[in-house]
């Protein structure tokens, strides 16, 4: 498979929402939501995203506390990580803000325990350097953090992601495998993995190899007819392509 970033509806609607809080009217209102469910995309977007606008990106451990979530935070940006809280907030606090360096929070559900101390902290560099915060999270996030108005308020933009569209599992086949497929076997892609650009990706991989080994100018449903290239995780089953099935 070609090592290429495709820019989905997600990945649109995502540089949209952050278009919008680069240009925002209260400065102190900084921060970005992004949600949805496992699958659709958000960490590889996100990651990308942040390599594109030299941002940090930290994965949120359950086990946070506002101090570990600093000295993670010092080792990303290089800074040094001893003295007090404060000290350490001060030093990095210098940084971001001379650099405007945004962060992103991914699975930043741990960060909402204890009262939210965490995103507190996380809040307090957004708010004392105007630079840009996005967190990242599943469904459930937003009730969570509706439930602090200081932060709740701070929050600019929300983006959803949502099923790929065919257009989508289209657009992602022509552009990372490296042997055509078919309009009929995208739309079995589409069918099977119901938009999880996961198990997209996983999908491709498969038909790619199978045109590969065979040296088929094209894979199409026929081509694959019988064979597994998804997984149903929840029945704890293969997917079988079958021609009948899809018509």
């Amino acid at each position: 498979m070609r090592k290429t970033f495709v820019r989905t509806s997600n990945y649109e609607r995502f540089s949209a929402g952050v278009a919008a809080v680069e240009n925002r009217g209260a400065a102190e209102a900084g921060m970005m939501l992004v949600y949805g469910q496992p699958g659709y995309g958000k960490s590889e977007v996100l990651t990308n995203w942040a390599v594109d606008a030299e941002a940090v990106f930290l994965r949120a451990n359950i086990d946070w506390t506002p101090r570990y979530f600093l000295v993670e935070l010092a080792k990303a940006l290089a800074v040094d990580p001893r003295g007090s809280s404060e000290q350490l907030f001060n030093r990095m606090l210098a940084v971001i803000a001379t650099q405007q360096i945004p962060l992103v929070i991914d699975e930043a559900e741990a960060t909402l325990k204890n009262h939210a101390a965490v995103l507190e902290k996380i809040r307090d560099f957004s708010d004392r350097t105007e630079t840009m915060v996005v967190l990242v999270g599943m469904e459930n996030i937003q009730t969570g953090i509706a439930k602090h108005p200081q932060i709740s308020s701070r929050i600019a933009q929300v983006v959803e992601f949502t099923p790929a569209s065919l257009e989508d599992v289209a657009m992602t086949c022509q552009q990372l495998s490296e042997v055509p497929i078919a309009p009929d076997l995208v739309a079995e892609i589409h069918r099977q993995s119901a938009g999880r650009m996961r198990e997209v990706m996983n999908a491709i991989a498969c038909v790619e190899r199978v045109g590969l080994m065979n040296g088929l100018a094209e894979v199409d449903m026929a081509a694959v007819e019988g064979m597994s290239i998804t997984h149903d995780w929840r029945a704890r089953r293969p997917r079988v392509v079958s021609r009948k099935r899809a018509a």
